[in-house]
């Protein structure tokens, strides 16, 4: 029973990083897709694009430090992986869930705010300030989930 619960603690962490992963590559590509093209015709405006561009690429590093967190606590980072019963595996997969759900559909649903701000930032070069808060609002729900993760994670570490 033992290496079933490990694996189910693995598969959360996995889950973690590459679901959030998923999100971020798939949101990075869509304002990159955006950005690129206010550059072919403004290449002044590159920077402010790019800024914008990378905010959906938060929820991916957010899933792997998720990941990381989860094996550190499971001996799997510089030890010997602990003994744990399926219980507790499904309890560490359960806790690394909000990261990877959460991860995905924020960085996706960030990367559509980030293509409308770039739109707005290609017209409006003076109002890139105000630009950035539409996508960062998105941000603070995958914060959530990270924070819940992490405390859920530390909980289940906590169990004797």
């Amino acid at each position: 029973m033992s290496d079933l619960g490990l694996f189910f603690a693995i598969l959360g962490a996995a889950l973690a990083a590459l679901v959030a992963g998923a999100g971020s590559a798939k949101g990075v590509g869509m304002a990159g897709q955006a950005a690129a093209g206010v550059v072919t015709d403004q290449p002044d405006m590159f920077g402010r694009v790019l800024i914008l561009q990378l905010l959906p690429g938060t929820q991916g590093i957010y899933g792997l430090l998720i990941a990381f967190v989860a094996m550190n606590n499971l001996g799997i980072i510089g030890g010997q992986p602990a003994n744990i019963s399926l219980l507790k595996g499904l309890a560490y997969l359960g806790a690394c869930l909000p990261m990877a759900i959460v991860g995905y559909i924020s960085a996706i649903n960030q990367a559509k705010a980030a293509v409308a701000s770039i739109a707005l930032v290609s017209k409006r070069p003076d109002q890139f300030g105000k630009s950035m808060l539409f996508p960062a609002m998105v941000e603070t729900y995958a914060i959530f989930a990270l924070l819940i993760s992490i405390l859920a994670i530390s909980g289940v570490g906590a169990i004797q």
